[in-house]
């Protein structure tokens, strides 16, 4: 593989879209969606949340030989056990870093949502190290301009050093960063200085999230897949795909933005369910000759898009 340019693509969507659905009467019936993605032993891994009607999510584990079709265990792989996550274990996003999986994913105990941190050396049995932002770190704090609460999601670690230490990009409302030299204690930039907030009257102008994990590019930069928001004709919020890039030597400043979404709702399934009018990638994976990214759509069902370098138009 050649390594990519940014802006990564163009992706387009499966045609047998959606590739999972809730089931039975189980922990998954009721939606599933959000996953993160990774690739082992030449098999697409897939770890996705998913809840029954009582919407308390659990992180479940699904495997593919070509990246479309998955086989599911049967009992999640991360379920709520504390406080501060007992309304559900949401949104994963992993990273391997020598043999050691890092799970951040977002704890939601009703009231607050923390990005907290989890790791596993075989997917299945986790140590669990709690929210790892501080106290009163609110990533909407720069969006609506009040400060006091506790508010965080949505962290991607890159699995390589830059300038001596690890780095992980987060944030739902803006972007931040946080750095670490042990990749379990994380120390944030200030929370008044996001490296990337909404763009007035633009696809993304309410909000932007951290999607999947940052890909190293051939000219230097780190492609970012995110999410972005803006209000709905019909519904409270648009949810659609873009990317970013910040450059190895200055890690965090965003030198390059996508002014339009790679990906936005269109099928039935993301026009409309538990939250209505959204695509959410959050899983990105370079597999058998192709870039695949996993998305969510509607908070109800799990999708995936294609790109095939040096194919630029094609049918499933």
């Amino acid at each position: 593989m050649s390594a990519p340019r940014f802006p990564l693509g163009p992706f387009t969507p499966y045609a047998e879209n959606p590739i999972l659905r809730p089931r039975g009467e189980s922990w998954e019936s009721g939606n599933l969606y959000n996953p993160a993605a990774i690739v082992e032993d030449d098999r697409v891994l897939l770890l996705y949340r998913a809840h029954a009607d009582d919407i308390v999510s659990h992180v479940g584990l699904a495997s593919s030989s070509d990246g479309y079709h998955f086989e599911r265990e049967d009992q999640p792989i991360l379920s709520p056990e504390h406080d501060y996550e007992s309304h559900g274990c949401e949104d994963p996003r992993v990273t391997k870093i020598n043999g050691t999986y890092y799970l951040t994913y977002t704890g939601y105990d009703g009231v607050t949502a923390q990005l907290c941190l989890a790791t596993s050396t075989d997917l299945h049995t986790w140590t669990k190290y709690g929210p790892i932002l501080p106290q009163g770190f609110d990533t909407f704090g720069p969006v609506t301009g009040h400060t006091g609460r506790t508010w965080s999601k949505a962290g991607v670690i890159y699995p390589e050093k830059i300038n001596g230490t690890y780095f992980m990009y987060f944030g739902e409302g803006a972007i931040f960063y946080a750095t670490s030299d042990d990749l379990i204690h994380w120390t944030p930039c200030p929370n008044d200085q996001p490296i990337h907030a909404p763009t007035p009257g633009e696809w993304d102008q309410s909000l932007v999230e951290i999607g999947a994990p940052p890909v190293l590019s051939d000219d230097g930069l780190m492609i970012f897949m995110i999410n972005g928001a803006q209000p709905g004709e019909t519904t409270r919020v648009d949810y659609r795909c873009g990317q970013i890039a910040v450059a190895l030597n200055e890690p965090t400043q965003v030198i390059a933005k996508m002014t339009r979404p790679w990906l936005r709702p269109q099928t039935d399934e993301e026009l409309e369910g538990l939250v209505s009018n959204v695509t959410f990638v959050e899983g990105l994976v370079w597999f058998k000759d192709r870039w695949l990214a996993y998305y969510g759509q509607s908070d109800t069902t799990l999708a995936v898009a294609e790109y095939v370098p040096g194919r630029d138009s094609y049918k499933f």
